[in-house]
C-alpha cells in the first residue's frame, strides 16, 4: 500500500493532477520580490503573525512537558507547506524549531533564502526547496511532527489529496495547522469585494471564492484522511489597526489544529484537553511574540 501510494504520488507530481495549481502560481510570481515589504501587498500576513506564531507555539508546549527556556520548539520539525517568502517559517525557527519550506515557486524561493541569509541563526535552522508537497511525500514519509499551511488551502487545485499528502509526511500523532477563509457570503463581501476592490489591503485577484473551504468541509475532509480535529477558531482581521485578533464567528478566516491518529489508532496526547480547553485559544494566543 506504501509503494502504491508512492507510485501515485510520484505520477500525480508529473501529471495535472497535482494540487499544484498553475493560474495561482502565475498570480504569485508577480508579487514574489514583495514578501518582505510590511507595509506592501503582504502586510496583512506579516501582522497575522502576532495570533499564528503564538497559537502555534502554545498549542504545541501544551502538548509536550519537555521545552527549553528560549527556545521551546528546540527538536520539533516542521514543513512549513506554501511557505512564499518564509513570512511564517523564520518566526518559527526563531522559537528554536527546525523549519523545512516548500513552496512550487522557485522566485519565492529565492526571496526566502536571501532573506534568512542574513541571520546566521535561521540559516542554519530553516532550509527552503522549491517543491510541491507532493513531490516531497516519497522522501519525506513521517518526517515531520508539525506542518503549517497558513493561507494556502485556498489556493490548491485537490485539497483530498493536500490533506493524504499532510498527513503521508506527518508522523503519527504529529500536529497540522491551517489557517484560511471560510466559503461565506460575508467573505466574499469582504475578503474579495472590499480587501481587494476598494481598500487594495490584498493584490486584486488574489482570492477566488469558489477556492475558500468551509470549516465544516475542512474538518470532514480531515477526520476522513485519519486527523482527529482539536481546535476551530475564528479569526478577525481589522484593516483600520491592521491587526488581528481571534473571534467565536468562524464566518471570515479561521485556524484549524488537527492531529494525526497514532501508529495503532491510539489516542493523541491532546485527547486528554477538556472540550473547553479545545475551543478555547490560549490565554496568550492572542499577544505578539
Amino acid at each position: 500500500q506504501l509503494l502504491l501510494f508512492r507510485l501515485t504520488a510520484k505520477r500525480l507530481s508529473s501529471t495535472s493532477h497535482s494540487s499544484v495549481d498553475s493560474k495561482e502560481m502565475k498570480k504569485f510570481q508577480l508579487l514574489a520580490h514583495k514578501w518582505w515589504d510590511e507595509e506592501g501587498e503582504y502586510s496583512a500576513l506579516h501582522s497575522m503573525n502576532d495570533i499564528r506564531v503564538p497559537f502555534i507555539r502554545d498549542t504545541l508546549l501544551s502538548m509536550s512537558s519537555n521545552y527549553h527556556l528560549g527556545n521551546p520548539l528546540s527538536g520539533v520539525k516542521i514543513l512549513d507547506v506554501g511557505c512564499g517568502g518564509g513570512l511564517l517559517s523564520e518566526p518559527l525557527g526563531r522559537l528554536g524549531a527546525s523549519v523545512t519550506g516548500i513552496d512550487p515557486l522557485e522566485d519565492n524561493i529565492r526571496t526566502a533564502d536571501q532573506h534568512k541569509s542574513f541571520d546566521p541563526v535561521l540559516a542554519k535552522r530553516i532550509q527552503y526547496k522549491s517543491s510541491s508537497l507532493e513531490e516531497i511525500v516519497e522522501e519525506s514519509m513521517e518526517t515531520f511532527d508539525v506542518i503549517v499551511a497558513s493561507e494556502v488551502v485556498e489556493h490548491v487545485a485537490d485539497l483530498e489529496m493536500f490533506i493524504k499528502c499532510c498527513s503521508q509526511v506527518l508522523k503519527p500523532e504529529g500536529s497540522l495547522f491551517i489557517t484560511t477563509i471560510n466559503k461565506t457570503q460575508l467573505s466574499y463581501v469582504l475578503g474579495i469585494v472590499v480587501a481587494e476592490k476598494i481598500i487594495g489591503i490584498v493584490p486584486e485577484g488574489t482570492h477566488e471564492w469558489e477556492k475558500f473551504v468551509p470549516p465544516e468541509e475542512l474538518e470532514r475532509l480531515l477526520e476522513s484522511n485519519g486527523f482527529s480535529v482539536k481546535t476551530v477558531n475564528g479569526m478577525l482581521y481589522n484593516p483600520l489597526s491592521g491587526s488581528w485578533s481571534w473571534m467565536e464567528s468562524t464566518s471570515l478566516n479561521y485556524a484549524v489544529h488537527a492531529v494525526k491518529s497514532g501508529a495503532q489508532g491510539q489516542p493523541s496526547p491532546t485527547d486528554a484537553l477538556s472540550e473547553t480547553e479545545r475551543e478555547q485559544p490560549s490565554a496568550t494566543a492572542g499577544t505578539a511574540l
